[in-house]
């Protein structure tokens, strides 16, 4: 089996491909100069010459602030990419599995987010993976639109790192309590897009961990697990203004993923627990 993960270097490309070098795959790892996804005929070139079972995009433009001031970029990369991958693809007959997000979402749903529910992306960055989503989904082949959440793990920038950091340096911490989602660990969210990628049910699935917190939920979680005892006060989210809008709920309803794999990802503390004290 071949596979080429793009975004290798990121947290959840790096779990990728561990697992599928574990599993014995040609794992191919281009790096951005090898393989701009913004660049078609680079794209269609490089597929043609590997011939992969599989692509797994994980290469994205990420810095939701960032996107409203960069919105070209953000459609560029997020967009257009997908775009580019999913003709390739199609033409060379592989698989996609792009990854998207619960930024889609608008936010204010008073219970999870269903897979049929009508996305309505309140910033740039939201509206960028969204129209990455539609175009895979035009083009069509065999595909895999995976959103996911809150991702944190190993060898990568993320929330569980900052407050860690943060709170060895403070004594005191204010963070927001009125957004919630499911923080995801990028070891199970991996484990799971390699096993409904093996199930070639395609289509669109949310995949995060289960149950669901607030980023002061997480925070009080990381300090506990990690035995801080930095005070933590939650505050609104209006107390911290920001370029990019953010939705209060972003919470993914993970129907019908234990349908096709088999089960679910673990509750996200637990996830937690395993990141901070090591262990998968």
């Amino acid at each position: 089996m071949k596979v080429i993960v793009t975004g290798a270097t990121g947290m959840l490309g790096k779990q990728v491909a561990r697992l599928y070098k574990e599993q014995g795959a040609d794992v191919y790892l281009p790096s951005h100069k090898e393989l701009d996804i913004t660049n078609y005929n680079q794209v269609l070139s490089i597929l043609k010459n590997i011939g992969p079972d599989t692509v797994v995009n994980c290469a994205a433009y990420t810095d939701v602030d960032g996107a409203e001031q960069e919105q070209e970029k953000a459609f560029l990369v997020n967009g257009l990419g997908p775009r580019f991958l999913a003709l390739a693809c199609r033409h060379c007959e592989s698989t996609l599995i792009h990854i998207s997000t619960d930024y889609i979402f608008n936010g204010e749903a008073k219970q999870p987010y269903q897979i049929y529910d009508t996305p309505c992306p309140i910033n740039i960055y939201g509206a960028s993976k969204l129209f990455g989503e539609a175009a895979v989904r035009e083009i069509g082949g065999k595909f895999f639109v995976v959103r996911t959440s809150w991702l944190f793990g190993p060898e990568g920038k993320n929330f569980v790192d900052t407050i860690y950091s943060m709170a060895q340096q403070k004594d005191e911490l204010k963070v927001v309590n009125d957004q919630q989602g499911a923080p995801t660990y990028t070891v199970d969210l991996a484990k799971a897009l390699v096993d409904l990628n093996a199930s070639h049910v395609y289509g669109t699935y949310h995949i995060t961990n289960t149950g669901y917190t607030t980023w002061y939920g997480f925070a009080k979680k990381i300090l506990k697990v990690a035995g801080f005892k930095t005070l933590v006060n939650p505050c609104a989210t209006k107390d911290f203004p920001r370029p990019a809008a953010r939705p209060h709920n972003s919470v993914l309803n993970p129907f019908p993923i234990e349908k096709v794999i088999g089960y679910t990802l673990p509750d996200w503390d637990n996830a937690v627990e395993r990141h901070l004290q090591g262990t998968v």
